[in-house]
C-alpha cells in the first residue's frame, strides 16, 4: 500500500473520531440541559411538601439511605446505559437529586435574600461550567492525572461529610464546601476533557458525570453564599 493511501486511510478515521466525539459532546450537552428539568421539578415538589428523607431516623441513617439510593441509581444507569431506558433512569435520577436539594433550598429561603442567594449560586455554577468546559476544550495538556487525587478528595469529603454529622463543626463545614467546590470544579475540566479526547463515548455516563460534578459545585457554593450572606426574616 503506497503512502497517499495510508494517508488517506488516516486521515479519514482521524475524521470520523473526531465527529463522533463531536457527537457525543453535543448529546451530552443536550441531555445535561434536559435533565435540569425533573431536578428543578423535583426541587419544587420537595420545597412545596417540606419533604426531608427520614426524617424519622437518625442523621447517619438518612445520609447512609441517601448513599445506598445514589448507588443505586447509577448502577441503574450504567446498566442502560446503552438503550433509551438509560435516558429515562438518569431523569428519573435528577429528580430524586432535586428533591433531595430542597431541604437546602428551603433553608436558604428563610433569608429576606434567598431567592437572591440561590441565582447568585446558579450564576456562579454556570461560570464555572463555562470556564472549565472551555479549558477542557481548547487545552492540549492532559489532565487525567488529576483523576487519583480528586478520589482520594471525594473520599475524605465523604468522611467529613459523616464525621459532622455528629460533630456540627461551622469550621469543618465551611472547609469541607469549600474544597468540595474546588474538587468538583477540577472534576468538570476532567469529565469534559474526558468526553473531548474520546475517553467517554457514552453520552448517558458522561451527562451523569458533568451531573454530579455542577450538583455539588452548586449545593455546596449556596451552602458558602448561606454562610457569609445570611439576612434571616425578623
Amino acid at each position: 500500500m503506497d503512502d497517499s493511501r495510508i494517508y488517506e486511510i488516516g486521515h479519514t478515521s482521524a475524521v470520523a473520531s473526531t465527529q463522533t466525539q463531536y457527537r457525543v459532546l453535543r448529546n451530552t450537552y443536550w441531555l445535561l440541559a434536559v435533565s435540569m428539568v425533573p431536578s428543578v421539578f423535583g426541587a419544587w415538589i420537595g420545597v412545596s411538601t417540606g419533604f426531608s428523607l427520614f426524617t424519622i431516623t437518625s442523621p447517619i441513617i438518612s445520609f447512609l439511605a441517601f448513599l445506598a439510593i445514589s448507588v443505586s441509581f447509577m448502577l441503574a444507569i450504567e446498566r442502560t446505559k446503552n438503550r433509551a431506558m438509560g435516558v429515562y433512569v438518569l431523569l428519573g435520577f435528577t429528580f430524586f437529586m432535586g428533591l433531595m436539594l430542597s431541604r437546602l433550598l428551603s433553608f436558604i429561603l428563610g433569608f429576606t435574600n434567598g431567592t437572591s442567594l440561590i441565582m447568585m449560586a446558579f450564576g456562579g455554577t454556570s461560570l464555572i461550567f463555562a470556564i472549565m468546559a472551555t479549558i477542557a476544550t481548547v487545552s492540549k495538556h492532559d489532565f487525567t492525572s488529576l483523576g487519583k487525587w480528586l478520589f482520594v478528595g471525594v473520599l475524605v469529603l465523604l468522611l467529613a461529610s459523616a464525621a459532622n454529622i455528629f460533630l456540627q463543626i461551622p469550621a469543618l463545614i465551611l472547609t469541607a464546601s469549600v474544597l468540595a467546590i474546588i474538587i468538583f470544579s477540577a472534576y468538570i475540566l476532567l469529565d469534559v476533557q474526558r468526553v473531548v479526547k474520546g475517553g467517554e463515548t457514552n453520552y448517558i455516563s458522561a451527562t451523569l458525570m458533568i451531573y454530579l460534578d455542577l450538583y455539588n459545585v452548586f449545593t455546596n457554593l449556596l451552602a458558602l453564599l448561606g454562610i457569609f450572606g445570611e439576612n434571616r426574616d425578623s
